[in-house]
Formats: C-alpha cells, structure tokens, sequence
C-alpha cells in the first residue's frame, strides 16, 4: 500500500535542495532588505520568492493541503493549525545571517496531519546539510542516521540559545539574566547560531547538548520538532510541560535531565502564541 506522508516528504526534500539553490544564489548578489515589526525584524525579496516558490509548487501537487508560512503570516494570513494536512514553512531561518552572509542560513519544513507533526526537513543550504526525519523512521543528515549525544550532566554539556533585541525592558533583562543562570550553572558554554531550526539540528546530531528559546514561531519549530525527536532526543515547554507547537517556546535536550535543569534554572516572559490573532 502507498505511504502518502512519505511520498509528500519525498517531493518536499527535492522542493527543499531548489530552495536552498535560491538562497545560495542569492547570497552571491546584493541583497535587499525590508523592515517588518521592528529594526531588528528583518525580511529580504529572497524569503518571500523563497516561500512562494515552495507553497505554489507544493499546491501543484497537492491542492487540498493547508499552509503556515512565515511571510504568509507577515502578510496577513492567519496561522491556525488545523486537523488537515498543514505545510509549515520558514522560507529562511537566520535571516539575519542570510543578510550578513553569517553562513548558519536553512529552510525549514515541517508537515503535521491532525495538529500531530509527521514529519520535518531542515536544510542548512550553505553547509549543504540536509536534515530529515519521519515520525517512527529515524532522524537523517545527508541519508546518514544521526542521534542525540545522549548527555545526562549539565555540567559537561554545551547549550544553545538565541539572543537578541526586546522592546520591553524586562523582557530583555530576564532573557539576560536566563544566560547568567545557565552559564553558571556551569555549563561548558553557550553558542548562538543565529537559525533555530539548525540549532535544533545541531543537538539532534550531538553537536551540542540542549537548546532553549522564548519567542520564536512554529515555523522555526515545526521541522527541527521531527528532527529531535526521532534522534533520541527530549522536546518541551520551557516550563517543564509538554511541548506545544503554537507556544513560541521549547527547550530541547540530549536527556530529560539536562531539559529539567534549564527549565528550572530559566524564567518566563510573555511570548503569546502563534495561534492567536492579538
């Protein structure tokens, strides 16, 4: 009998290679920059081409899907996660990056059928690293099975997070005072990519040992969630709880041990959710 999902994952992973072609094109030329909620918020004619080109050629193909995209977003769509088969697309993760030519730039997929994610792609296009994973198949870079280090003390690991401009002063100094709290745990260090999506490949392979983040989106989520999980690895709320893809939060992690020390080591702020319209 015919796997649908494995046939839509077959068809998003050649997607996904022309995708990162684009970007790698376009890190050769000038690359223009556009504004969107703040100075820091950065958008490029190369995401939305990017993400255009991977929703229409999807649609060919399969035109009853549902789709969340980024730029979608940006533009006004709503980002509700329904029980149909929903595409879930950050078009560049690290934009930032991609403008500055900091070389740590990927596309991101991740695909769920009744809110439950199927499977997910990351592509980190610059190192030419293509991270897939299939609910109950394993987790792959390149076609090569990866796993989790497997690290149970946090005191021997290395953890990512992301760090970056906050309108709200307390918000800001929380996000610092997290990084004191983890740093002198201790910890053998942190590292800040730039791309959530292959930070959470980088702990997927065991480059590292645990990522934590409050206030990025599902579609920086939705892939590498696939990725983590299917190498061995632990995903949940920054609070402790279960991992909820429309939160805008997770910490993920080699073991259950090193996610429940930073999540007791860490303080919230409020994010909202990608599922609601305020």
């Amino acid at each position: 009998m015919t796997d649908p999902w494995q046939e839509c994952l077959d068809h998003c992973v050649e997607i996904t290679h022309q995708a990162g072609k684009m970007i790698r094109e376009a890190l050769q030329k000038d690359i223009a920059i556009m504004q969107k909620s703040s100075p820091v918020d950065l958008v490029t004619e190369t995401d939305q081409r990017v993400e255009q080109f991977i929703i229409s050629t999807i649609k060919e193909k399969y035109p009853t899907h549902s789709f969340i995209g980024e730029e979608s977003v940006a533009a006004g769509a709503h980002s509700i996660l329904t029980d149909d088969p929903t595409w879930i697309i950050d078009p560049i993760d690290g934009t930032t990056n991609f403008v500055h030519r900091f070389p740590f730039v990927s596309v991101s997929i991740g695909f769920t059928v009744k809110k439950e994610i199927e499977f997910g792609i990351v592509y980190s296009c610059v190192e030419d690293k293509m991270y897939t994973a299939r609910k109950g198949k394993g987790a792959f870079c390149n076609g090569v099975p990866i796993k989790v280090s497997g690290q149970e003390d946090i005191t021997k690991s290395l953890v990512l997070t992301e760090m970056g401009y906050k309108t709200n002063p307390e918000h800001f100094k929380i996000m610092m005072d997290n990084i004191k709290s983890v740093l002198t745990i201790p910890v053998h260090g942190i590292r800040s990519p730039g791309s959530a999506a292959v930070n959470m490949c980088q702990v997927a392979c065991g480059a590292a040992d645990a990522y934590y983040h409050i206030g990025i989106h599902c579609w920086d989520m939705a892939g590498g969630a696939a990725i983590i999980t299917e190498a061995g690895g632990v995903i949940m709320d920054i609070s402790g709880g279960p991992f909820d893809l429309m939160s805008r939060r997770l910490i993920i992690a080699s073991s259950r041990a090193i996610a429940e020390r930073i999540a007791k080591e860490i303080t919230e702020f409020p994010c909202g959710r990608d599922d609601t319209e305020d």
